[in-house]
């Protein structure tokens, strides 16, 4: 886990690693960006999708423990309450894999989630990172061609849904962007006392 104390400038915002002693809100914070009722006053959702929880606490300290793992979160200053997160882990061939973006459902579509992509994409970049890719569920067609505006493209492979999904039409995409030698931007240089 990244030293909290440390993290990037974005859009006016502070893009930091979760401390510790942030874990379960952060669980409760993706739940209710993802699932349930509360993710349906976002427009980016799986609530329609799927039930129960998206993430639970032992899954993300056991994520955490991966070499090169990392939760990010955003807030406004440091007293704020969290405004969104995402994830970023070093992969195989000089790709980073990016999931878990989530913004607080009331405050989607105002530009926050592309700050988060944006710093998370610079993050990424300035760790070595040649491509970005995530793993999107096929049918959120919405969803896809906001990460396509982004500058994100389908590499034509898809990866079974875990578990037993409610819905057989349940794959993933897999969508990539290249970031190699992108320098941070003025936004998302790196503050050491942010």
């Amino acid at each position: 886990m990244d030293r909290p104390g440390r993290g990037w400038l974005v859009g006016g915002m502070m893009l930091v690693p979760v401390a510790e002693s942030e874990l379960a809100g952060v669980v409760a914070f993706v739940n209710s960006a993802y699932r349930g009722d509360s993710a349906r006053r976002g427009w980016s959702h799986e609530a329609d999708l799927l039930d129960g929880a998206r993430i639970d606490e032992d899954m993300l300290r056991a994520d955490l423990a991966r070499p090169g793992a990392r939760l990010l979160v955003l807030r406004k200053d440091a007293a704020d309450g969290l405004l969104g997160c995402v994830w970023l882990e070093p992969a195989e061939d000089g790709a980073w894999y990016l999931g878990m973006l989530a913004v607080r459902p009331d405050l989607q579509d105002r530009g926050l989630g592309r700050e988060i992509l944006a710093g998370a994409e610079a993050v990424a970049a300035a760790g070595g990172a040649r491509r970005v890719r995530m793993t999107v569920i096929g049918v959120r067609g919405s969803l896809i061609a906001w990460y396509r505006r982004r500058g994100y493209a389908a590499t034509g492979e898809t990866q079974a849904f875990p578990g037993e999904p409610a819905r057989a039409d349940l794959r993933f995409v897999v969508l990539e962007k290249a970031v190699q030698g992108r320098a941070l931007p003025d936004e998302a240089r790196e503050a050491s006392k942010v």
